[in-house]
């Protein structure tokens, strides 16, 4: 792999293999090189996983603090269920965005007719932080079929702006400070100037290979720009990318397991609770859950 440019790149991260409840996940934020990327500070990319019928992804309830949960899927179907009472299948192009604020617990899982024919699964599911004036807001979900998100075609690229604003667009998506999260679709040799709006920004190549700045990049990678600079991703094959970032956060976080915080005591207080079942139950799914990590 070429070097990266140290004018362009500040950190080019590398994505770790992990398991979410028995399913395989790539993780790049948080790292050691880095905690976030403006509001997020979880990135992990889904799959691609080729289920066989009678198999399905099942992440058990489990409870979020301080955060906003965004999922958004290449391709499959995923239930979610929470304790407010939502009962959302959420399809390609399709993004979901359940704010937790002072406590929510959902649940994601194979919908049952897909569970019976099988199928791939591939998508992302990020969390972003809340300002600190809204970690401790009512929690809510809302749904957004793809036929909502701002779409935009230039030569050789399709844009998708999932939440926040890019390129002219906005996401009818809720945020709660300055946010980037573009799906872009290249063709094999097209180019795209990276929105320079945001003051944090991260480029990640979900499939194909492209440039930055000149410098080779594989999936695999969250290459994080430096603030205030210009680039062009290029496309050497066909590929799809995600850019990712927004406003830099209002202080520091915690982040322990799903909880993410300002206070190191309020996490304490939400790993107590959990322990002891003081969280609501999910309608629908009442009976299993991921417990307390040891």
């Amino acid at each position: 792999m070429t070097s990266p440019d140290s004018a362009l790149v500040d950190v080019a991260i590398e994505v770790r293999p992990r398991d979410v409840d028995g399913f395989p996940v790539r993780r790049a934020l948080p790292s050691l090189q880095r905690r976030g990327v403006g509001p997020f500070v979880f990135f992990d990319h889904m799959g691609p996983a080729d289920l066989a019928p009678g198999d399905g992804l099942d992440v058990r309830p489990h409870p979020h603090i301080g955060l906003a949960t965004v999922t958004y899927l290449f391709d499959g179907e995923i239930l979610h269920r929470d304790n407010l009472g939502s009962n959302q299948v959420i399809r390609t192009g399709d993004v979901n965005w359940m704010t937790a604020g002072r406590g929510i617990v959902h649940s994601e899982r194979t919908p049952a007719a897909a569970r019976v024919r099988g199928g791939r699964t591939h998508g992302l599911q990020t969390w972003v932080a809340l300002p600190l004036a809204d970690e401790e807001v009512e929690p809510g979900f809302h749904h957004h079929p793809a036929s909502s998100v701002p779409v935009k075609e230039q030569p050789g690229a399709l844009l998708r702006v999932i939440a926040g604003t890019a390129y002219g667009m906005e996401s009818p998506v809720r945020v709660f400070s300055p946010t980037l999260y573009v799906h872009v679709r290249l063709d094999a040799g097209a180019e795209l100037a990276v929105d320079d709006g945001h003051a944090e920004r991260a480029v990640y190549a979900v499939d194909g290979e492209v440039e930055l700045g000149g410098a080779l990049r594989l999936p695999g990678q969250l290459v994080v720009l430096r603030s205030g600079t210009r680039t062009i991703v290029r496309a050497r094959t066909a590929a799809n990318v995600l850019l990712v970032g927004g406003a830099r956060l209002d202080g520091p976080r915690h982040v322990w397991w799903n909880f993410v915080s300002s206070s190191e005591e309020r996490i304490e207080r939400a790993k107590r609770e959990w322990k002891e079942g003081a969280f609501p139950k999910v309608p629908g799914d009442d009976v299993e859950f991921i417990p307390l990590p040891e």
